[in-house]
């Protein structure tokens, strides 16, 4: 789930958790209602201590929620300084000259929250990979030249939240591996697509990952999941990248539904059924953006969205909990 806890700088966030903000107990409340064994969140602001963190991780527990006593997190690259020009709009040091955008240091972070303890020493870390050094990366030009910079270009770094891969021990000597990534939005740019082509490329990383071009692979039991900023129908975006993602015979897609009828926005023709966010109508309208596509070798039991409807439980948690909503999957190992 993208939680939407981002706050506007340092500190607010923890502050907000501590002081049982509105917005963080209905985010609670939908955790308590879903229950799941491993939580992957998008949207959460990260501090060194992971103080905010293991506070919401209490938050949760206290809102009789599940208890997390294994937490993971790391520097995401959102906020990370570059000292240089990276929107091409001539000035420096803003949020979009960032790695990733960003406010502040670790503004809209990832955090993994889990009943079973982490792998650490099998942790994958591909946030700090360049963007040039993606194999048929399609990288932004203006004028037929490098865009923003030949230096820009050659200092960015292709995650603008990261890639992780995680490894988590289950028991009876099992393990399931996590390979989770929050893309950028593929729209507030210019004619160069620059954050079109990078939301394209964040996609097809994982593509290049299982093809063994970074490192060790895990051949079974993995979960790629995440929020992808496109749907493979609607909105903007180069949906041939998602498509990939979707049709990969290593990959499957339990096309988890929400239940009932789904309102829409502007042109959108997509399954509603499929929507995992909420955006304004007037603006993206419902879309599909977030995943959890299991490994071919997984059983998948049951998918789902938890968006209950109007008058059910759960619903003005839901609602108050953010635009995003959270997705689903039971699994049975091999």
């Amino acid at each position: 789930m993208n939680a939407a806890l981002e706050r506007g700088g340092p500190g607010l966030l923890l502050r907000d958790i501590l002081r049982e903000d509105r917005q963080v107990m209905a985010f609670a409340n939908v955790v308590a209602q879903v229950s799941p064994d491993i939580l992957v969140l998008q949207g959460v602001d990260y501090d060194h201590g992971r103080v905010a963190l293991k506070a919401l991780r209490d938050v949760i527990a206290k809102a009789e929620g599940p208890h997390y006593p294994h937490i993971f997190a790391v520097r995401p690259n959102t906020g990370m300084a570059t000292g240089l020009d990276m929107d091409g709009d001539g000035r420096l040091g803003r949020s979009r000259d960032k790695q990733g955008f960003g406010r502040f240091a670790g503004q809209a972070g990832m955090a993994i929250l889990s009943r079973w303890p982490f792998n650490r020493r099998g942790f994958q870390d591909y946030s700090d990979l360049r963007w040039v050094d993606l194999p048929s990366a399609i990288l932004p030009k203006a004028l037929g030249a490098p865009f923003p910079s030949a230096k820009a270009l050659k200092a960015q770094r292709l995650s603008s939240v990261g890639h992780w891969v995680l490894p988590v021990e289950l028991p009876d000597s099992k393990s399931l591996t996590l390979m989770t990534f929050h893309a950028t939005p593929p729209v507030f740019d210019g004619p160069e697509d620059r954050n079109g082509r990078r939301n394209h490329d964040e996609i097809l990383f994982w593509l290049r990952f299982l093809d063994g071009e970074f490192g060790p692979v895990p051949n079974r039991r993995f979960v790629l999941l995440g929020d992808a900023n496109l749907d493979p129908v609607d909105g903007d975006g180069r949906k041939s990248a998602i498509a990939r993602l979707l049709s990969d015979h290593r990959l499957q897609d339990p096309r988890p539904k929400r239940p009932g009828p789904a309102r829409q926005g502007r042109g959108n023709s997509g399954d509603p059924a499929l929507d995992t966010v909420a955006w304004p109508k007037d603006g993206p309208g419902h879309l599909r953006v977030q995943y959890i596509l299991p490994s071919e070798d997984i059983q998948v039991e049951e998918a789902g969205i938890h968006w209950p409807l109007a008058g059910a439980a759960g619903f003005h948690d839901a609602e108050l909990a953010g635009p995003h909503r959270m997705v689903w999957t039971d699994i049975t190992l091999p």
